[in-house]
């Protein structure tokens, strides 16, 4: 039996598939994760056993780079997160909650905005460039950011996430075309789209890896993602260089006076959307205790 390094690139119905060594393994994790609550998930780097017959095994999990809950993923470089100009429109909550997730794990949010050949959504781009955030419009005619997005992805480990309909696959497909992953319609009735993405997989391409993950419902992501009430601030790269200059060093900077991020979203200088959505989720997390976060 041999033991070899490897990367996970799926998991489905139990099954973990990692690459390692030029093939493919289909394995079984032990026991032992579980009971640790600590399971494998895609994008870990691990250490596999193959043995001569039978099914290989996941027997440890090498150090993580980062983790996220939702898309739950491992040791991700890059987080695409697709928002739409209509059908379904955007929500800057949940945007909001999740580069603020990606900051927190150390990983570089990207806001890239779909169908703006129906609607412009260059308030959108000028909001999260604004906030120091990597931000693209694309449509199928708008070839220019798709191949800056592409030079972006080029030899990093990435994921693209976002509300069901926003059209994450349609984006990868036109990046990737080989990848022809399936897309779906939107539903008028719901307004939104179908789940066409099932589960998440990591495709070797570009130099790196890239996801695509199942997309979520706005209420999915409320128990995702939790950042520590003290920490949201440190998550909002156009917040950091006021922080420090409060009146107050207790300033939660959500209605002091003498607050400085305040006096910048007055000024106009912090986007009104951004604070909003930093109030928001400080009100959330501030009375949850960390065992209630596990």
């Amino acid at each position: 039996m041999n033991n070899i390094q490897g990367i996970i690139l799926k998991s489905t119905g139990g099954f973990y598939y990692v690459e390692a060594a030029g093939d493919i393994y289909e394995c079984k994790a032990r026991g032992i994760f579980r009971k640790k609550n600590n399971s494998p998930r895609v994008g870990d780097r691990v250490e596999i056993s193959v043995p001569d017959d039978g099914y290989s095994a996941i027997e440890k999990i090498l150090t993580r780079k980062n983790t996220l809950r939702r898309p739950p993923l491992a040791n991700i470089d890059i987080l695409v997160i697709v928002v739409s100009t209509v059908e379904p429109a955007p929500n800057y909550l949940v945007i909001d909650k999740m580069t603020a997730a990606a900051v927190d794990n150390e990983i570089e949010p990207v806001v890239v905005i779909s169908k703006s050949d129906l609607k412009s959504g260059e308030e959108l781009l000028q909001t999260y460039r604004k906030a120091g955030i990597k931000a693209f419009s694309y449509s199928p005619e708008n070839s220019e950011s798709v191949n800056e997005i592409k030079r972006l992805l080029s030899g990093k480990i990435s994921a693209f996430t976002g509300n069901s309909g926003v059209g994450k696959s349609t984006l990868l497909n036109i990046l990737y075309p080989e990848l022809n992953l399936e897309t779906g319609e939107i539903s008028e009735k719901l307004g939104r789209g179908r789940h066409t993405t099932r589960t998440v997989e990591l495709f070797k391409i570009g130099g790196g890896y890239v996801a695509d993950t199942p997309g979520f419902s706005t209420v999915d992501l409320e128990r995702y993602n939790l950042i520590d009430k003290d920490n949201i601030q440190f998550c909002f790269p156009e917040f950091r260089e006021y922080i420090t200059t409060c009146q107050f060093t207790s300033c939660s900077h959500t209605c002091e006076k003498g607050c400085s991020i305040i006096a910048a979203v007055k000024e106009g200088k912090i986007s009104e959307s951004r604070h909003k959505s930093y109030a928001a989720m400080y009100d959330e997390v501030k009375n949850i205790k960390e065992w209630q976060r596990k």
